[in-house]
């Protein structure tokens, strides 16, 4: 009798879910989700762009910096097909195999995200606390071995949870609570035992952004023992100026996930559509800021983009 209510895995197809008691007006809603995403894709684009032509941009921070960008474009283009989709045309069918391989590179670039922002923090802390050996600390090598550091740790974190999904079932209730598949949304949809599942998924994220953070405020507690012994308040203010754009990209990334864990957690009196635009929100809100927040604050890529705009313009 239980095989008979379970879904054959490999057939089984779930629905996403677009903003729940809003449906009348999904496709206005999704207007400035539609602009956020334009945004947000263009911006981490000319980001790229003027970090690989610029040559005077081929620095540590700036490399850095081209990973937030590629790891923020990835991010959006994750969830833009779906999100869109259900907005726009309804598409809300998914099957199980395009669902779990979305959840691994969403959750996988959500912790690279993590990953970088730790990367960019060693970066400032070497940049002020040992300004001499910035250089040699920090080599075209080594940089790419961070990189390549924070891949690999993704991979293995996310291995692991993907093939425990495959191992699940599924009743006949498969409607997902987002338009896009999460963890946690998807294995509370199974009618075997997911408990290995939540272990695994909570091991992922300690593993990841709950080291990952600790580390950042570490990183910040040396640089901010390190700017206040400069003597010159001119000094401390500058070092503390090359730390701006970073602690913005911290804040955004960091204060929007821990309010909706409280949210998912403390707020089960708001209204359904409160916790979906949340969710959509809190994925969109650092590909889009984190470009507008460097190009304002980082004079270089403000002006590498200038460049390449009146180039643009002059060509037309």
């Amino acid at each position: 009798m239980l095989a008979l209510n379970k879904t054959n895995v490999q057939s089984v197809t779930f629905f996403l879910t677009g903003i729940p008691g809003l449906k009348a007006a999904q496709v206005w809603i999704s207007i400035p989700f539609c602009l956020l995403y334009v945004i947000a894709l263009s911006g981490n684009s000319m980001i790229l762009f003027v970090v690989l032509r610029e040559q005077n941009l081929h620095e540590p921070m700036y490399y850095f910096l081209s990973m937030l960008s590629a790891t923020d474009l990835s991010l959006s283009l994750c969830t833009l097909s779906t999100t869109l989709g259900v907005f726009w045309f309804e598409a809300r069918e998914i099957t199980l195999n395009a669902c779990i391989a979305q959840m691994f590179f969403l959750h996988g670039f959500t912790f690279m995200e993590s990953g970088v922002l730790l990367a960019m923090a060693f970066d400032r802390f070497v940049a002020i606390c040992n300004p001499l050996r910035y250089t040699t600390v920090l080599t075209n090598a080594r940089i790419a071995q961070i990189g390549m550091t924070m891949l690999v740790r993704n991979v293995a974190v996310m291995l692991p949870v993907v093939l425990f999904v495959k191992k699940l079932s599924f009743c006949s209730a498969v409607v997902l609570s987002h338009s896009y598949c999460y963890h946690v949304d998807l294995i509370q949809l199974s009618c075997t035992d997911n408990r290995i599942n939540s272990i695994l998924g909570l091991f992922a994220l300690f593993s990841t952004t709950g080291f990952d953070c600790p580390c950042i405020l570490l990183s910040y507690v040396l640089i901010i023992q390190s700017v206040l012994s400069i003597a010159s308040s001119e000094g401390r203010q500058k070092a503390f100026n090359t730390c701006i754009s970073h602690i913005s990209a911290v804040a955004i990334f960091y204060i929007p996930l821990i309010s909706l864990s409280l949210v998912h957690r403390y707020g089960h009196s708001a209204p359904a559509f409160v916790h979906t635009i949340m969710a959509n929100v809190f994925l969109l809100i650092p590909p889009v800021l984190n470009p507008i927040i460097y190009s304002v604050k980082t004079k270089q890529i403000r002006k590498a983009i200038t460049k390449v705009l009146i180039q643009k313009q002059q060509q037309i």
